[in-house]
């Protein structure tokens, strides 16, 4: 766990889980993230230049069962920005997780920010 948790609220609390140094522009990694449920682990894209820079979705393709969404190619579908799992490419959305081909399902998504050159997450 890291040992840098603060501002806790209910169930969720902020911790840190790299730097932007460790990050790839327009391009995704994974990351280990301590939640209420258990661990898990996180897709971090980071798109420099856009308004929202920083997206975090579950890491685990729900099609294959395997945990590759960071390795997915980010792109734009009709205005949404979207990553395609590398396995059966199907499209989630950044900002909520939601799979454009199966309204059914959707991946977790978290809040995530930069403070400084760290990146927090809410989890």
């Amino acid at each position: 766990m890291s040992s840098a948790i603060a501002a806790k609220t209910m169930t969720q609390t902020w911790q840190t889980l790299c730097t932007r140094a460790d990050l790839v522009p327009y391009s995704g990694i994974a990351a280990w993230v301590e939640t209420p449920e258990g661990p898990a682990q996180a897709a971090i894209f980071y798109l420099p230049g856009y308004e929202q820079e920083l997206y975090a979705i579950d890491h685990h393709d729900p099609f294959s069962h395997a945990n590759v969404i960071a390795r997915g190619i980010v792109g734009d579908i009709k205005g949404q920005l979207v990553v395609a799992s590398p396995i059966y490419k199907q499209h989630f959305r950044l900002e909520d997780g939601q799979c454009l081909e199966d309204d059914s399902v959707a991946l977790r998504t978290w809040k995530v920010s930069f403070k400084g050159d760290e990146v927090w997450i809410e989890a």
